[in-house]
């Protein structure tokens, strides 16, 4: 169901919202969700209507990825309702809400001491995320975080609908079923909306009587395009149709329009504008100056942008980041010595005499979302209204509170969709400046980057050159008996950490994460391969140029060196990339499955030159799984060759192990979207710095895959029972490492750069 303007609005009232019949409920915390007229409350996660309809509350940002579709179907089914009466509601953020298991992988950016609190299950990771309404949107973490609370949300409320049809029939309640939105006993039957008053008076069972088993859909037979989703998106009709409100869609009584332009990165200030051409452009409300940034306001958009033009802002100098040396010195850094963040065996005296090495270069990667950052503010009686799409909320709102002066308790935020993110709304610059210039200004205000402002504000995924070596064994198979991955890149984690936590300026950001160890940022770096010696390394590298988070993350750059290496390694053995793979994946029974499938589906042969065709592995690791039981698993197949400048992509092969599906049309949108990503990736999506200004700075010039450039992909998941796993960023991570192995079997040159625009002999 497309969401209402009622929704979005009481959403995110301050305060209020009394929780009724709800005594496990923690009482110190606000209603996430508020009921309204003719609606009940069951524990803030959902409420019923006397018309029947059940309203769940959202508290992820709805980037694309389902997650408004997701965790409704999770509780239609636990509850049993009928899913045409079920609505969604985002939230604001909440004590009540938290995500512990993000803020237990993130502990190392804001505990002092993060081995305390790195397990979800640890009491400081919890009083961390509650005391700190902290429901970040990352990391594939809604499942983990969310699933089982709306469960028993949805549990304890088909319980309480049960109790008051039981007590009019005289029966137990316990005796009752619950389906289809109807609460039945024999031939007797109440629909949800006839209870819903009473029951929301009701004491909840304690602990809540949980179905015997959790939401799952299965592929059914070969091909899994023909198995339809009984859950299909409550958010796509709206957004067809175009009644979806984004964060550009918001309209208020008098707003204005703001657009605005930033200096060169590297601290540059502004010195100078033409204050006198600008007076003479019709719609004109002002013009609001910062130390590093101009705002021109406007009665439309258009006239902003034509009074920014007309300004002609001028900063103290060029911007002091370039990296036309970017490539040299990481490069040059991977040869170094590192700081150990793994290590096991005797990797050292394995890798003295005879190792294979090569070293891989991911350049900077901008997010390139359809939507640039857009905000809403209105300041007014000493309240700050915010209207955003944030997978930061309450990060957001507390800046933007801070940014003019007020606690964060003064300032309210309206969560909306985004068009895209890619980990970009993470960051909250443009909450800070809207509610800065709605101030200045005394009237509502929308404030949208420009695409150049977003490719020169949203800091890229950190540029990195991965160094591996590895010492073949003995004997026929000649398997890596030893491996060492140093990776050279900033503390890119850390620098976001301290921009998340710390509201701190990218340039503090920078210099407080300066020469640390970021093991956040080697994630992945560990191979999925049966290797009996391995060292993993990370090189601090300070660099003048920003970094953050892309979808993928490290995981991504991880896998394209680790999975190109061993196409290489399988070369200098003169072996079958798919049994040499196979060999050394024994103790993984899942990757060897989804390798399996894949290379029978692709009819995988022996991988010989002009094939055109390649292959890669990924697994990613569930959070807080030390046992790694959990995670998802991916293979994929690449068909691709090289032509004029650049190389075509044929076919995609896609088989995923992901644990359990929720919703099996969700998860093939993922990993669609991921691979898609992954191309993009592969054939652009990058950019250089020149005296501080990225180029290309708009989406037609960067390289992006359009719909010509789309590969036939077959997608195939394997039935699993293992704990359910985000599927958005396994595509992404394998199709890069998969197209550069099949150029390579295409044309006999090997791809180590990321974008594939350069080869080595």
């Amino acid at each position: 169901m497309p969401l209402s303007r009622r929704a979005i609005l009481t959403g995110a009232a301050v305060g209020g919202g009394l929780f009724v019949g709800w005594y496990l409920w923690p009482r110190h915390y606000s209603a996430p969700l508020i009921a309204g007229e003719d609606e009940y409350g069951f524990g803030g996660w959902l409420t019923i209507g006397k018309d029947g309809v059940v309203t769940v509350a959202v508290p992820q940002l709805e980037m694309g990825q389902g997650v408004t579709t997701l965790l409704p179907q999770i509780v239609a089914v636990e509850l049993g309702a009928d899913w045409r009466q079920i609505a969604v509601q985002p939230v604001p953020p909440s004590g009540a809400q938290p995500n512990i298991p993000l803020a237990a992988k993130w502990a190392p950016l804001w505990s002092s001491i993060p081995s305390l609190a790195d397990e979800p299950g640890d009491m400081l990771a919890g009083r961390f995320a509650r005391d700190h309404a902290f429901s970040a949107t990352a990391d594939g973490t809604t499942l983990a975080a969310y699933e089982q609370p709306v469960r028993e949300a949805a549990a304890a409320a088909r319980a309480m609908l049960a109790m008051v049809a039981a007590k009019r029939w005289g029966t137990d309640w316990e005796q009752c079923e619950v389906e289809g939105g109807l609460v039945q006993f024999g031939k007797r039957t109440l629909r949800f909306g006839d209870l819903a008053e009473e029951a929301a008076t009701m004491r909840a069972p304690d602990p809540a009587p949980l179905r015997p088993d959790p939401p799952a859909e299965r592929p059914v037979g070969e091909d899994d395009d023909s198995v339809d989703t009984l859950f299909p998106r409550l958010d796509l009709p709206s957004k067809i149709d175009g009644s979806m409100i984004f964060a550009g869609d918001v309209r208020l009584p008098d707003l204005v329009f703001a657009a605005i332009a930033h200096g060169p990165i590297g601290m540059q200030e502004l010195v100078g504008y033409d204050a006198k051409t600008v007076k003479k452009i019709r719609g004109l409300v002002g013009v609001v100056k910062h130390k590093r940034w101009i705002a021109a306001v406007a009665s439309n958009s258009w006239q902003a942008q034509k009074a920014l033009k007309a300004l002609r802002p001028r900063f103290s100098g060029p911007g002091a980041v370039g990296t036309e040396k970017l490539e040299q010195v990481l490069t040059t850094a991977a040869r170094g010595e590192g700081e150990t963040i793994l290590s096991f065996g005797d990797p050292d005296s394995q890798l003295q005499q005879g190792a294979a090495g090569a070293t891989y270069y991911i350049a900077p990667a901008l997010h390139a979302a359809i939507e640039t950052a857009s905000a809403t503010a209105r300041l007014s009686d000493g309240r700050l209204e915010l209207w955003i799409a944030s997978q930061a909320p309450e990060a957001a709102r507390a800046a933007a509170g801070e940014a003019v002066g007020l606690s964060p308790d003064k300032v309210v935020l309206y969560p909306l969709e985004a068009g895209g993110s890619f980990d970009a709304r993470l960051e909250k610059q443009h909450a800070i400046e809207v509610a800065q210039i709605a101030k200045a200004i005394g009237k509502p205000v929308q404030l949208t980057w420009s695409r150049a402002e977003e490719s020169r504000m949203v800091p890229p995924r950190t540029p990195v050159a991965i160094a591996l070596t590895a010492s073949l064994g003995q004997g026929d198979s000649l398997t890596p008996s030893a491996w060492r991955a140093r990776l050279a890149c900033p503390a890119t984690v850390r620098e976001f950490g301290e921009r998340l936590f710390d509201n701190a300026t990218p340039e503090a950001a920078m210099e407080r994460a300066a020469g640390k160890a970021d093991p956040l940022a080697c994630e992945g770096a560990l191979p999925p391969y049966a290797i009996p010696n391995v060292a993993i390394e990370h090189v601090p590298v300070t660099l003048s140029l920003p970094t953050a988070r892309l979808r993928g993350n490290a995981a991504a750059y991880t896998a394209f060196a680790t999975e190109c290496f061993i196409d290489e390694l399988a070369a200098r053995a003169a072996r079958n990339p798919l049994l040499y793979r196979m060999e050394m994946l024994g103790q993984q029974p899942r990757l060897v499955e989804v390798l399996r499938r894949a290379a029978q589906i692709g009819e995988w042969g022996a991988g010989d030159g002009g094939t055109g065709e390649g292959m890669a592995v990924v697994r990613m690791d569930a959070v807080g799984d030390p046992q790694r039981a959990g995670g998802g698993r991916i293979a994929c197949i690449a068909e691709a060759r090289a032509g004029g400048s650049g190389f075509e992509v044929e076919r995609l092969i896609a088989v995923v192990d992901i644990g359990r599906i929720v919703n099996l049309d969700l998860a093939r949108q993922q990993i669609e979207g991921g691979l898609m990503f992954g191309l993009a990736l592969a054939r652009g999506s990058s950019a250089v710095w020149h005296r501080g200004m990225p180029s290309p700075a708009r989406l037609g010039a960067m390289g992006l895959p359009g719909l010509a450039d789309t590969p036939d992909m077959t997608i195939e998941f394997v039935s699993s029972d293992a704990p359910p796993f985000d599927p958005g960023e396994l595509g992404v991570a394998v199709a890069p490492p998969a197209i550069a192995n099949a150029l390579y079997a295409a044309t006999g040159k090997r791809f180590r750069r990321l974008p594939l625009m350069e080869t080595v002999a």
